[in-house]
Order: C-alpha cells, then sequence, then structure tokens
C-alpha cells in the first residue's frame, strides 16, 4: 500500500510530502517524490530564478491532463517560514503570494501541486520596479525550431548592443525564452516599453522570420513577445519541470549550447544529471543587471507603436476571422474544431497551419479556450460564413461582465489575450 506522506529534512525545517508515489507523469513514471526529489537536486539553480520573488501557484491538482489553477493568494495552512508578499492588481484587489526563500519553500510549494514555477520578475522588497526583462520567443504553428533558434539569436544580438546581458533557457514547451537582468530603477510600464522596442528591433532584424505584431492573426513566423513583462504577467522560470507527456525542463543553456540545443533533451530523467555534471550556465546572472536607458532611447527612435486593446470599443478586423469555439477546456475546444472540420473539409484543404488560432485565455483563476479560423487563404467565394459556436462556453458567467455589451467583453477578451492568449505563465501551455 502507498504511503500517505513523507517527511523530508530540507534546508533544516521538515516539510511533509503528502502523497508522495502519486504518478504525475504517466508515461514515465515519474511521481510526486520523484518530482520534489528533482528540485532539491537543481535547487541552488532553481533557486537564483525565484528566490525572494513573489510567485504565483499554478496547482495541478488533478494531473497533468487536467487543467490547471491559478491561486495568487497563500494557502492559509502555511509553515510560518513560508513568506508571502501583498501584491496589489489594476483591479483594485490584492494578495498575498509566496515568496520562496530556501529549498524547503521550494519544496513545500511543489508539494501543493506546482508541477513549474511562476515568479513575477520583481523582488518582494520592491514590487514596482521589475529586476529582470524577459522576452518570450513564441512560434506560430508550423515553424521550425531552427527559426526560433535563429530569431533568439538576433534578441541576444539587440540585448547585447544596447548594454544589456543575454541569458538563454529553453521554455520547456515549443517556445524559448530570454532573460536580462536589469537594475531595479525602472516601472513596469518603462520595462515592458524597453521589452517592447527589443522586440520591434528584433522584427526590423530578422524580417520575415520574426514579428512584434499585436494581433495574433496578423503574426507570421516567431512572435518576440514582450506583453509578458506586463504588471501581474509570469514566466515559467529556469529549471521548471512543464507538465507534458516527457517532463520537459525549462533549461538554462550557454550561448555556445543554443544554435545545436533540442527542447526535447532536457527532462526531468536528463536534467539533475546535466546540472551535477556541469553546475548552472546561468551562475552569473545575479551579478550581470543592466541599464534600461539605451533601449528606452530606442524606443523614442522608432517611435510609437501598435497600441493593445484599452477594453472598450470594437476593433476593426484586419483578417477574415470567424470563431469556432469558446470552452472550458482546452479538450473540448478542440473537439468543437473537429466537428467543424468535419463540416467543411473544403475549407480546411486552403488552410495552412497558422490559421487555426488556438488562445488559451486567462479567467479568474484558470485558461478557458477559444478557437478562431482565418480565412485568408481561402477564396472569397468559399468562405464560410459564421455559425453558431461548437462550444459556447461564457467565462464571464457570475462576474461584473456578465452584463456588459457584446464590445466590450470582446476588447476585455483581447486584452485577456494579450499576446497570445496566455494565463500567467508560459501563455498557453503549448508553448
Amino acid at each position: 500500500m502507498a504511503s500517505s506522506s513523507k517527511v523530508l529534512e530540507v534546508a533544516g525545517r521538515e516539510v511533509t510530502i503528502t502523497h508522495p508515489d502519486k504518478v504525475v507523469f504517466p508515461d514515465g513514471g515519474h511521481t510526486k517524490l520523484d518530482l520534489v526529489t528533482y528540485y532539491l537536486a537543481v535547487a541552488e539553480g532553481a533557486l537564483r530564478g525565484v528566490e525572494g520573488r513573489p510567485m504565483i501557484l499554478k496547482r495541478f491538482v488533478k494531473g497533468i491532463d487536467q487543467e490547471a489553477f491559478f491561486q495568487k493568494r497563500a494557502p492559509d495552512k502555511r509553515p510560518d517560514w513560508v513568506e508571502v508578499a501583498t501584491l496589489r492588481y489594476r483591479s483594485g484587489t490584492s494578495a498575498d503570494e509566496v515568496v520562496v526563500r530556501d529549498a524547503a519553500a521550494l519544496a513545500w510549494v511543489v508539494n501543493l501541486g506546482c508541477i513549474d514555477l511562476n515568479p513575477h520578475p520583481v523582488r518582494a522588497e520592491d514590487l514596482d520596479r521589475p529586476d529582470e526583462l524577459r522576452i518570450d520567443l513564441d512560434p506560430n504553428p508550423g515553424i521550425e525550431w531552427a527559426q526560433i533558434i535563429d530569431v533568439a539569436l538576433v534578441a541576444r544580438e539587440v540585448l547585447q548592443d544596447h548594454g544589456l546581458t543575454a541569458w538563454p533557457k529553453t521554455s520547456g514547451s515549443r517556445g524559448f525564452h530570454v532573460y536580462t537582468r536589469i537594475d531595479p530603477h525602472w516601472s513596469y510600464r518603462q520595462v515592458r516599453l524597453a521589452a517592447e522596442s527589443v522586440a520591434r528591433e528584433v522584427e526590423n532584424r530578422a524580417p520575415g522570420i520574426a514579428t512584434a505584431k499585436w494581433w495574433k492573426e496578423e503574426r507570421e513566423g516567431v512572435f518576440v513577445d514582450f506583453n509578458q513583462n506586463a504588471k501581474d504577467r509570469t514566466v515559467a522560470s529556469a529549471y521548471s519541470v512543464r507538465a507534458k507527456a516527457d517532463a520537459r525542463v525549462s533549461m538554462p543553456l550557454t550561448w555556445d549550447e543554443v544554435p545545436t540545443c533540442r527542447p526535447e533533451a532536457f527532462t526531468l530523467a536528463t536534467a539533475a544529471q546535466r546540472y551535477e555534471d556541469i553546475g548552472d550556465p546561468w551562475a552569473g546572472i545575479e551579478t550581470s543587471a543592466g541599464s534600461l536607458d539605451r533601449l528606452l532611447e530606442l524606443a523614442e527612435r522608432l517611435g510609437p507603436a501598435e497600441k493593445p486593446p484599452k477594453g472598450t470599443g470594437r476593433r476593426t478586423q484586419t483578417m477574415p476571422l470567424i470563431e469556432i469555439a469558446r470552452a472550458k477546456t482546452k479538450n473540448e475546444a478542440m473537439a468543437g474544431l473537429e466537428r467543424w472540420k468535419e463540416r467543411h473539409p473544403d475549407v480546411v484543404a486552403d488552410l495552412a497551419p497558422a490559421d487555426v488560432l488556438v488562445d488559451g485565455m486567462r479567467g479568474r483563476s484558470s485558461l478557458w479556450y477559444r478557437i478562431r479560423v482565418n480565412l485568408q487563404h481561402v477564396p472569397e467565394d468559399r468562405r464560410p460564413e459564421q455559425e453558431p459556436l461548437e462550444v459556447d462556453y461564457d467565462p464571464w458567467a457570475g462576474t461584473p461582465w456578465a452584463n456588459a455589451g457584446e464590445a466590450v467583453r470582446e476588447a476585455r477578451e483581447a486584452a485577456a489575450a494579450g499576446s497570445d492568449g496566455a494565463g500567467g505563465s508560459d501563455g498557453s501551455d503549448d508553448r
């Protein structure tokens, strides 16, 4: 009979791991205790990404095949050595979020069902001034890994040309991350503007393979996602295990490794051994902080960028989009898409991979999913009209937006989607 709990001695504290034999990754047979053991093996490196930072708890309490829920507020029942920091949001609400300081708190968080770690880019001591700028490279469907790497190398070049040190890592999914540490002197608005300038300059230097366009249907190639620098956004940190069947890890790399790296090479089964063999490639990140002055000067030279949605009014569509489904889970949404495809096989034949837009949208505590189809490659005389949705889930039911006008809800949904319809960590978990 499987034991119901196991007590570990970590950093001089006792941490109880409940249901240690619970299988988290069925394909590899990795248990909850295996996951905790992995994080403790790479704790020094993992703590470089999360130590002292408030963290959203992304909890997979029903397994990796079920939707996670995002918990901002620290559990009321927690050890007295688990710190919190009070974050205040634009909605006027606040939350006491967990702040991990040591390996014991790291193990405690993982025990709650957190597979990946999602810290804010600020320290608990200064919640209004980020000390990290994050570039998330988000490929459109059909984009090869080699193109993502090409864009990452351009992003590094842009950061270096503006006096900053770039630190690369795989996302643990389809994308790639480039971080840079900055002096905590600038507001969120200024950091996001600097990140947007990086994205626009990458697009300028790599036209055709990189894009900084806000609207998803207008993107081609790899989206240089600057929106993850907005307040309230988090990204899966270095050494995070992702909720994928093969238990991939968001792996810090050296730039020499980047051109030949493969994301599938870094998993729960291989990452700890790599860490033991070579240490942490990001060991110097904490002393590499630089200034945003030159990027903000670049922003002035580039001029005003495309404006994000403000929360009211209807946008004029530039592409022939139809909506297929709004669903509480991705599986429900994708099933609706398949039903629509079965009715329109002639249309499907004309669609490019990037024409199917799957958005993981931020809800109150979890993601919901929207699927749209861009008919740009379908001859006009064969384009189907907007039909009743295959799945018609209302994510705003029971919220102040439930009775808002359609245009207001549409704009709010666009803002919730942000860059990719992302929900807090790494956007939709397909990235």
